[in-house]
């Protein structure tokens, strides 16, 4: 199996971690309380039976949300097949372990990002060994798994990204001619409902940012740094995120966008997107 089928979720092959391990409270995309660790009420055996009506049931947060693979690793690699029903006893261990692989599984998306033509050779080598690193992390046995220091790691990890990221961006912000137009603050700032639609946001730092129903139409974001960008119903219609530094799909299906939104490589345009008439 390709890395990339690797870090997309198979919900056939999980036993319903993300159903059970997850807490999430009554709001817009939850239609009540659960705490981590007790199974979400429309849970059958280890398959959603509201499904399909996911949004109308009140359950939107459900449709956005995307382990990147780490249900299936930790259902049939890390416990050999054995699930939190089979032995209730190991059930803590089990949800425990999916919330690190999730991690793990990030990890290893915005790497495969970063391992860019025009990085360097030094830097590709780093960011090559963390990819290997953190590869052979997802591999451990339950045991080792839960005791891997993954937020050590994450740091490790963020430094070799972050430095690819001021070198992609320092790049691209060499070509904006006019600046005026952009938000003076941009990384983790509050860009709720912002109106940037056709501004050039080439090479911008989005990490952390709250776009949500953000206007982007036909926005450049190409070199942009996203990680970790909350983009629910940010409108992407006729943008250019081509070469958007660590664009993950749940970041995409919660925005909006259609068939002129241009991705990078290797990412799946959601199904729910419009196309332009």
């Amino acid at each position: 199996m390709d890395e990339v089928a690797e870090l997309r979720a198979d919900c056939a092959r999980c036993s319903g971690l993300c159903c059970v391990a997850l807490p999430y409270a009554a709001s817009a995309d939850f239609a009540y309380d659960k705490p981590s660790g007790r199974p979400c009420r429309h849970l059958e055996v280890f398959s959603c039976s509201i499904h399909a009506q996911l949004p109308e049931r009140g359950f939107a947060g459900c449709t956005v949300f995307d382990c990147l693979g780490a249900g299936q690793q930790v259902t049939q690699h890390t416990f050999g097949g054995v699930t939190w029903r089979d032995r209730p006893e190991q059930a803590g261990d089990v949800f425990a372990a999916f919330l690190i692989m999730r991690q793990l599984h990030e990890l290893r998306w915005y790497l495969r990002q970063a391992d860019r033509g025009d990085q360097p050779a030094a830097v590709r080598d780093r960011v090559r060994a963390l990819a290997t690193e953190t590869a052979a992390l997802t591999l451990l046995g339950p045991e080792e798994l839960l005791r891997c220091d993954v937020a050590g790691h994450r740091a490790a990890v963020d430094v070799v990204l972050s430095e690819v990221s001021r070198r992609v961006r320092r790049s691209a912000v060499r070509a904006v001619a006019d600046l005026s137009e952009r938000p003076r603050s941009t990384r983790r700032a509050d860009l709720i409902g912002v109106k940037l639609a056709e501004v050039d946001l080439r090479g911008c730092d989005l990490r952390g940012a709250l776009l949500l129903g953000a206007d982007l139409r036909r926005c450049d974001l190409r070199g942009a740094d996203l990680i970790g960008a909350d983009l629910r119903a940010a409108d992407l219609s006729g943008a250019d995120l081509s070469t958007a530094l660590y664009l993950t799909e749940p970041q995409l299906a919660a925005a909006r966008g259609d068939d002129q939104t241009r991705l990078p490589a290797g990412i799946r345009r959601p199904a729910g997107w419009q196309l332009r008439r």
